[in-house]
């Protein structure tokens, strides 16, 4: 399987379906050794200027040393059909298994950077600007931090330029 870099103006789709329904793997390292994650949570739009897409991981994530460690990483999304696939990188540590093998996805280079052979889009990403979230940022009552963090830390937010826009021949 092959991907073709295309012009980001040629994208035409939901991003609140594509990432926080369809979700998305994010991917840090290299083809000898990398990471992926799924993420439900992320930001597209502009900024300084740039094409950018934000997406969080909680430090507590093996693929969060991956991303730290390399100043570029991947969002790759996938068809319906990849459904279980996603939901078991979402839910197993790279740490533990083989995820990709164990998942059923094949890993593949596109732009010098990992994602997979079943995905149908993916963005190289450059990081620009790191944030680690807080209980203290949260200006109301909705009771998000007992919701969504209990005991597990806050996650660290990146905001990527999007370098590249690759989807399957």
């Amino acid at each position: 399987m092959s991907f073709r870099k295309i012009d980001i103006s040629e994208l035409c789709f939901n991003p609140f379906t594509k990432i926080g329904k369809e979700w998305m793997l994010i991917t840090g390292g290299n083809m000898d050794k990398y990471n992926t994650m799924t993420a439900s949570w992320g930001q597209l739009g502009v900024a300084w200027g740039k094409n950018v897409l934000t997406c969080y991981i909680r430090p507590n994530r093996y693929t969060y040393g991956f991303v730290e460690e390399e100043e570029e990483f991947t969002a790759s999304f996938f068809g319906e059909g990849c459904r279980e696939a996603l939901a078991f990188c979402g839910s197993h540590s790279g740490r533990d298994c083989d995820k990709a093998k164990e998942a059923g996805i094949t890993p593949a280079e596109v732009g010098g950077l990992v994602t997979f052979e079943e995905a149908e889009m993916v963005f190289t990403c450059r990081k620009l600007y790191v944030y680690d979230w807080q209980e203290s940022g949260f200006v109301t009552d909705d009771g998000f931090p007992a919701q969504f963090f209990g005991k597990d830390p806050y996650h660290r937010a990146y905001i990527a330029e999007i370098t590249g826009v690759y989807v399957k021949e």
